[in-house]
């Protein structure tokens, strides 16, 4: 099973929608709550990271009886210093995002915690793509 959701730039409004979604169908398969909670926050850091930062991007996740694989990705601009985005506390975001409530430079790191694996490529002026899975063995 597979889904993709577009991502719009600045569209706060719809943040968490993709993630909202994805839940649901997780819930519908009966996995494990811990399991589902993982995967939405990971897709939820991701998607506001999207919204936030870019040029618009999509959200896909592709379901199978072992787990979940998702790929984020953007249009643009990139993270000119991944190491540094991935510290707890650094943030690109603008006033507007941190009046929002978001921007507090938690997304990437809390994304590494919640998933089994993650990949991250990018780089100044390119676009961002993180691919990413979770097994829906709790033992993995």
């Amino acid at each position: 099973m597979e889904t993709t959701v577009e991502l719009i730039a600045g569209d706060f409004s719809n943040a968490g929608h993709a993630s909202s979604k994805v839940k649901h169908i997780l819930k519908q398969l009966n996995i494990p709550a811990p399991i589902i909670k993982r995967v939405v926050i990971a897709l939820f850091e991701a998607e506001v990271n999207v919204v936030a930062h870019s040029s618009g991007g999509s959200l896909t996740c592709s379901i199978s009886p072992d787990g979940i694989h998702m790929v984020v990705s953007d249009r643009g601009p990139g993270i000119p210093d991944l190491e540094l985005a991935m510290s707890e506390g650094y943030s690109t975001a603008s006033p507007e995002v941190r009046e929002m409530g978001y921007g507090a430079g938690m997304g990437l790191p809390n994304i590494k915690k919640h998933v089994d694996t993650l990949d991250i490529r990018t780089g100044s002026g390119e676009p961002t793509v993180l691919t990413m899975s979770v097994s829906f063995r709790e033992d993995a």
